[in-house]
């Protein structure tokens, strides 16, 4: 699964326009048109063929929408007295499932419970073990990279959730 093709699920599960999907790619620091956007939500029939309909979203850019997603749901934190806004800074190994399982957690202010719930309206058993093992930092001794199983259940479960 690329980055695409989760843009594409997690805009059907949450039911996000377009207008609203450039507006959160804005708030996250990449500026993109509507038609863009459509391009970017476009499936190509052959992966083989570049083509000039289809703008493929690279891990900077879908971290970028991630990041705008959480200002977009709960809005922009403001730094506290005395500290410093930092720049969210992000590796380049960092697995995307694990990223989007993160953040799409903190935009929608989802609970341990909720995200297991989402899993097992998806029809797959996840324990609070494993769900905190793929929540971890990489790099932790528990740390567990999430497949593309496990994100695409994610999805199908919020589009249950939220969709009906």
């Amino acid at each position: 699964m690329d980055n695409n093709d989760i843009l594409i699920r997690l805009r059907y599960a949450l039911e996000i326009k377009n207008k609203e999907m450039a507006e959160i790619f804005k708030l996250g620091g990449v500026e993109v048109t509507v038609p863009e956007v459509i391009k970017i939500l476009t499936k190509s029939d052959d992966d083989e063929v570049e083509d000039d309909y289809q703008i493929k979203c690279n891990n900077s850019m879908f971290d970028s929408f991630l990041n705008g997603l959480i200002i977009f749901k709960r809005g922009k934190q403001e730094p506290k007295p005395g500290q410093q806004e930092k720049e969210p800074t992000q590796k380049k190994s960092a697995n995307v499932n694990n990223l989007l399982l993160k953040k799409v957690k903190i935009a929608l202010a989802l609970t341990t419970e909720d995200m297991l719930d989402i899993f097992d309206k998806a029809g797959i058993t996840v324990t609070k073990g494993e769900l905190g093992a793929l929540l971890r930092k990489e790099g932790h001794k528990n740390y567990k990279e999430c497949g593309d199983k496990y994100a695409r259940n994610f999805l199908k479960g919020l589009a249950i959730k939220y969709r009906g």
